[in-house]
């Protein structure tokens, strides 16, 4: 095993990391964040123990900015073990009941095609949401069922990939705060034989895809001078935004926290913004009357020459 890396520069960017399954994402980010040795670390929406997959972590400056895809469509790839439902909704809690599993392809078709598009969901006792300041978990680990009110999700894909006994394989995609243990859950209850998940990995979030990620014993065998190779830049969280480049004036202003005009050319509601010579200076937003005014910067964004030849001001 090689040594690893101690901290010393700044490590900003997105690893896309493959999360085994067997630990905590907040295990994995700090595995990361020791290998970087960077400053700050952080994930962009958590996968459970049980799932495996994509886990981008973000590492120093990209933490501003993982709000992107902490709101992105996520895609999965999972297994629903028909037959068979548990205190978590998954193979890892205590087993409820057990019934003959539905294996016609027509029946787990038409069940499936129920919770497609937008629907409503009950979130899991076994999760982080809050009640009077305490996660659902602890209220299920002593026994209290809390009332839960029922969200609306957007599934925009759910597309059946293999059924092999008891086990059905579904791709799935859908909008943030979708629990997929719920969603095997309810597609049981369609069939009539109950349902919890047996397997989850986590394909795609946003424009970012498992094919691109590295897992942990590959991270752990490079180098400590070769990982940063590995790293995505910054804005690879924000690439789904439109791009706002700036000249130096305008970019003076914007890096300096003053809002530009710029009615020729307005901007949405939110907007990645450049400097002349092409780096990242972060997220701007377009007021009325062609009004800029910068939301999240990053705080390397350099100052421009023309903005430091008057004194800081362009």
């Amino acid at each position: 095993m090689r040594q690893r890396r101690a901290r010393s520069n700044p490590v900003d960017g997105v690893l896309l990391l493959d999360k085994p399954r067997g630990i905590t994402s907040q295990t994995a980010v700090a595995r990361v964040k020791h290998l970087f040795g960077a400053a700050k670390a952080g994930h962009t929406g958590t996968l459970d123990p049980l799932a495996d997959g994509l886990l981008p972590v973000c590492l120093g400056e990209a933490t501003k900015f993982a709000q992107g895809l902490l709101d992105a469509d996520k895609s999965y790839r999972a297994v629903i073990r028909l037959g068979v439902t548990t205190s978590t909704g998954d193979m890892e809690g205590e087993i409820l009941s057990e019934h003959a599993p539905c294996t016609d392809a027509a029946a787990i078709e038409a069940a499936l095609g129920e919770f497609r598009g937008d629907i409503l969901q009950v979130p899991p006792m076994y999760s982080a949401l809050k009640r009077a300041g305490k996660p659902l978990y602890a209220y299920a680990r002593a026994g209290t069922d809390v009332p839960r009110e029922p969200r609306k999700v957007h599934i925009g894909r759910l597309v059946l990939e293999a059924i092999a006994g008891a086990d059905v394989t579904v791709v799935v995609t859908c909008t943030k705060g979708t629990y997929v243990r719920v969603l095997a859950e309810d597609i049981g209850q369609r069939l009539g034989c109950g349902a919890c998940l047996a397997g989850l990995t986590r394909t795609a979030v946003g424009g970012l895809q498992l094919a691109q990620a590295v897992s942990l014993p590959a991270l752990d065998d490079l180098a400590p001078e070769d990982r940063p190779a590995l790293l995505l830049p910054v804005d690879a969280l924000v690439s789904a935004l439109p791009r706002i480049d700036l000249d130096s004036s305008e970019a003076g202003h914007i890096t300096a926290g003053r809002p530009i005009a710029r009615t020729a050319s307005p901007v949405g509601p939110l907007a990645r913004a450049y400097g002349p010579g092409g780096e990242f200076l972060g997220l701007v937003a377009g007021e009325t009357e062609g009004r800029i005014v910068p939301k999240r910067l990053v705080s390397s964004a350099p100052v421009p020459a023309a903005a430091v030849e008057n004194g800081g001001k362009a």
